[in-house]
């Protein structure tokens, strides 16, 4: 297993323009009130540097690892959808949310079925469950049925991060941990996102959203690194 501290060496370097450009959102704030491309540009610019990230790690790479190359598809698929929620007052927002589900689907099947770990499914079909009680009596019209099916594929993707996660075999690695925490503060702001829109106003949901989706996407891009170690886990498993 490679240690936390020869990752940071390793992969710190490639992720600085990351955090460059999540610090000009953060200083930038831009204001939602008035959508542009340049706005658009500005929240999507950290999920580019992501793509880089992994693209850093050369087409022989991507071409050798299947979940590589499902999460940068996802990654690019998440950019689509920040934008057009940057106009989802504009009524993109079903656009955003389909491009989402798309980035799910796509990281659910780079982390695997194997472990099948039923009881992490149990627990998250229990926490999505009660997200959708939670959700329900403020939904109407075609959104009804469009979050129940957005909260099963995040729920399901969860699932897929969380059972990698085994602490107590050989089979544990760093990069697991990053996909399960990297999962768990997606679905975090996604609860955020639609508790404010449906729901009531969150104190400094804006904040609170954009600071867990960007860990969120830097973990799960990170959680690619070393998918030589977790497709040899998998097939030992």
């Amino acid at each position: 297993m490679v240690s936390p501290v020869t990752v940071v060496k390793s992969e710190g370097p490639k992720l600085v323009p990351f955090f460059k450009a999540t610090c000009v959102y953060f200083v930038l704030w831009l204001p939602t009130s008035s959508p542009s491309w340049f706005s658009a540009l500005i929240k999507c610019l950290p999920i580019f540097c992501l793509w880089v990230f992994l693209l850093a790690h050369g087409f022989s790479f991507l071409g050798a690892h299947s979940s590589a190359r499902k999460i940068l598809a996802g990654l690019i698929f998440s950019a689509l959808g920040d934008a057009f929620l940057i106009w989802q007052e504009q009524g993109y927002f079903v656009h955003g949310l389909l491009m989402f589900a798309i980035t799910h689907i796509l990281y659910s099947s780079a982390f695997g079925m194997k472990p099948l770990n039923l009881r992490a499914g149990l627990v998250i079909t229990a926490v999505s469950t009660l997200s959708y009680i939670l959700l329900y009596p403020y939904l109407s019209g075609p959104f009804t049925y469009l979050v129940a099916v957005y909260i099963a594929l995040i729920g399901f993707m969860g699932w897929r991060a969380i059972a990698g996660l085994q602490l107590t075999n050989d089979l544990w690695t760093w990069t697991k941990l990053s996909a399960c925490l990297g999962a768990v503060l997606f679905m975090v702001s996604d609860l955020t996102i639609a508790v404010n829109k449906f729901c009531f106003p969150v104190p400094h949901s804006r904040a609170i959203i954009m600071a867990t989706y960007y860990a969120a996407q830097m973990l799960i891009a990170l959680s690619a690194v070393e998918c030589q170690d977790v497709e040899v886990a998998r097939k030992r498993s």
